[in-house]
């Protein structure tokens, strides 16, 4: 089975050269070279790179210094800024720069339009439309804005983040971390639209395999369907509540999902969606 995390973290230690503009939980450091030894030691083919916002906001430079370190291991995800008036040249450039697949936007960020019909964030949607480019879409804790935003723009293949749904960065995990899956589940009746099953083992109050979480998730499969569900770790960021290792064989041990569904989750979708494979060089 090729296996493809749809979303990992890579970053260096806060230096002058590169120096952070945040934090984001995880170790001191998630460099691509510790990162591919540990996709070796779990049998993971290749992985997403989504370049951490909290870190270096709109630069993707490492993750794109980390493709090219290791050829066929990794595609790249960038964040772009909607309030920018350049952003849609910006995404053509980025549609012409080796190893990118995607876009992201953060509708959580600070400071960001709570308006769905605000032109930049309907800008990055129309740019990415017209240049047949998935976006990574952060709606957690504004899923109201972000699925009238979605309903928008029928024609821009988008990857909702995370389920649609706020995840903890540390303990504890809250009493109904699964309160609005409802609401996110009228987003399957949009066929523009696929869920990224990241960071799920998050919103388990029970300890691995999160025995709690198959529920919903079958729940969120069965109404987007298998060919659009995407399996992810979101490694590093969830350090604090649950190992990379876990993060991969919860997936790969559970008798919830078929064998022949994990082929499509757990590597297949995320290849088709994103038009990339790993190949190891």
């Amino acid at each position: 089975m090729m296996t493809i995390d749809s979303q990992i973290h890579v970053y260096e230690r806060d230096h002058p050269g590169r120096p952070w503009h945040g934090v984001l939980a995880g170790p001191p450091e998630a460099t691509g070279d510790q990162m591919v030894a540990e996709m070796d030691a779990l049998g993971i083919d290749g992985a997403i790179l989504v370049s951490p916002f909290a870190m270096y906001r709109y630069d993707a430079g490492y993750a794109l210094e980390v493709y090219a370190r290791h050829p066929g291991r990794f595609a790249v995800v960038k964040p772009v800024d909607p309030s920018d008036p350049a952003v849609a040249d910006i995404i053509a450039d980025w549609k012409r720069t080796p190893g990118c697949v995607g876009v992201r936007m953060l509708l959580v960020r600070s400071g960001l339009a709570t308006d769905p019909a605000d032109p930049g964030l309907n800008r990055v949607l129309a740019a990415a439309a017209r240049l047949s480019m998935p976006v990574n879409l952060h709606i957690a804790g504004r899923l109201d804005q972000g699925i009238e935003l979605i309903r928008r723009n029928p024609d821009t293949s988008i990857i909702v983040d995370h389920l649609g749904l706020v995840q903890p960065h540390a303990p504890p995990v809250p009493a109904d971390p699964w309160a609005e899956l409802p609401k996110v589940l009228t987003l399957a009746a949009l066929k523009n639209v696929a869920i990224k099953i990241s960071g799920a083992g998050t919103l388990s109050r029970e300890p691995y395999p999160y025995n709690d979480i198959w529920d919903p998730v079958c729940r969120m499969i069965d109404a987007f369907g298998i060919d659009r569900s995407l399996w992810g770790t979101d490694w590093t960021r969830t350090i604090k509540l649950l190992t990379f290792k876990q993060g991969v064989e919860a997936f790969r041990a559970t008798n919830r999902i078929s064998e022949t569904d994990k082929v499509k989750l757990m590597g297949a979708n995320t290849a088709r969606l994103y038009g990339w494979s790993p190949s190891k060089a």
